[in-house]
């Protein structure tokens, strides 16, 4: 997921040539729209060992360069349920693996949300204020806990794409069709 949903009083900070270069390298590596695999649902992940940990890492990487706040394996061609995310520049990243969401508020708000996989598109998705995850860590062990809020938000963008469903298909008939505009357009720009 792209950082789209900045508070009102928050400005985008200003990024550098070379951090622009960073991150079109790490978009290289990153599936986009189009891919086969973003529409793929993950496997379950029943091995914890040194490469699932070794490939969490490259993800949190490549989410931090590409300038990202969550981004899920099938984003990176691995067809494995486990995603990752980081909701501050100072914050270490949060890794799920086997990711459930058990419970969703019935209060829902709306929300502009980016993704690495579209990185020309920006839209508005209702989703439900509050969840509840039941997921491993990176070594194995069960957690469960409760998120909110943007944090909430980004889990249930990234356990959409493990589930194979794109921000486009959570979209307004109107917003889809402008958003696939769009795409088609950067698609024919480069």
């Amino acid at each position: 997921m792209a950082p789209e949903e900045l508070e009102e009083t928050e400005e985008a900070p200003e990024i550098d040539e070379e951090r622009l270069a960073r991150r079109a390298e790490a978009l290289r590596h990153v599936r986009q729209f189009g891919d086969p695999v973003l529409k793929s649902q993950a496997a379950p992940v029943t091995e914890f060992d040194d490469e699932l940990r070794a490939t969490l890492e490259r993800m949190a990487f490549l989410m931090e360069e590409a300038i990202g706040v969550g981004l899920a394996a099938n984003q990176v061609g691995e067809l494995r349920r486990m995603l990752v995310y980081r909701l501050g520049e100072d914050e270490p990243y949060e890794a799920l693996v086997n990711p459930n969401i058990e419970w969703f508020s019935d209060e829902t708000e709306p929300g502009f949300e980016g993704c690495l996989s579209l990185p020309e598109v920006s839209l508005e998705i209702e989703r439900p204020v509050r969840i509840r995850v039941r997921a491993h860590d990176r070594f194995g062990e069960e957690r469960e806990f409760e998120a909110e809020g943007l944090e909430a938000r980004v889990i249930q963008h990234e356990v959409d794409h493990l589930d194979g469903v794109l921000i486009v298909d959570r979209a307004s008939r109107s917003d889809r069709r402008e958003a696939m505009r769009t795409l088609r357009e950067a698609a024919r720009g480069s």
